[in-house]
């Protein structure tokens, strides 16, 4: 194991020729590690060899068909690839295998937003954000979701405890203004905005919304 330690080490510090010749080396080692196929499908998903990639997860499925964590690592090349159907059929055999992590349902749920299918995202991503709290991506997700789904007023708490854990949201700004127009409160609206600018002054969207609100103020 001490091989795929150190690869895991290499990875997270961004040195992937070192990590791919000790994941390498491992499978010589031991060609029917099903972990080592798997740690070098997640490497070679990162390096964007997708082809590759799709090999050595698929051979560690054939190694371990109960390997959740290979059928997640499948599903996250689908969804590099922009393959999201794909995608979403092997994150729901990860959870079905019982994979509980944040990560695998916030994926799930991505992939129904790709495929226009919001209703169907909705229970992942909220389930995401219950296993991971304090995760700001994955909170603003949820929001932007339910906010298409016309689910004003609970979007609208959403992006306020976005502001919460991250006052510099510019996007939870921009959000909260958009609603604060459609509740046709200009003021409130025009306040967004304007802290979305400050935050960032190249937020397009936010300069537009600006520019509306003024325009029905004046």
């Amino acid at each position: 194991m001490e091989k795929q330690e150190k690869a895991i080490h290499y990875m997270n510090e961004k040195k992937y020729e070192d990590a791919l010749k000790l994941l390498q080396e491992q499978i010589e080692e031991h060609p029917n590690d099903p972990i080592a196929y798997i740690n070098l499908g997640n490497l070679l998903v990162i390096l964007k060899d997708y082809d590759r990639a799709e090999l050595f997860l698929k051979r560690a499925i054939e190694l371990d068909n109960k390997s959740a964590t290979a059928y997640f690592g499948l599903g996250n090349l689908y969804y590099e690839a922009n393959r999201f159907n794909e995608a979403q059929t092997n994150y729901e055999k990860a959870i079905q295998l019982g994979l509980e992590e944040a990560d695998v349902y916030f994926m799930l749920g991505l992939t129904f937003k790709h495929q226009n299918l919001e209703k169907l995202a909705v229970p992942y991503l909220l389930r995401a954000t219950e296993l991971n709290p304090n995760d700001i991506e994955m909170l603003f997700q949820y929001g932007l979701t339910i906010a298409k789904l016309q689910m004003i007023t609970e979007a609208k708490t959403i992006f306020k405890k976005v502001l919460e854990k991250e006052k510099q949201h510019s996007d939870a700004h921009y959000n909260l203004g958009v609603i604060a127009m459609y509740q046709d409160n200009l003021k409130q609206a025009q306040e967004h905005f304007n802290a979305a600018l400050e935050i960032q002054p190249e937020h397009i969207l936010a300069a537009n919304g600006k520019k509306k609100v003024e325009q029905l103020l004046a």
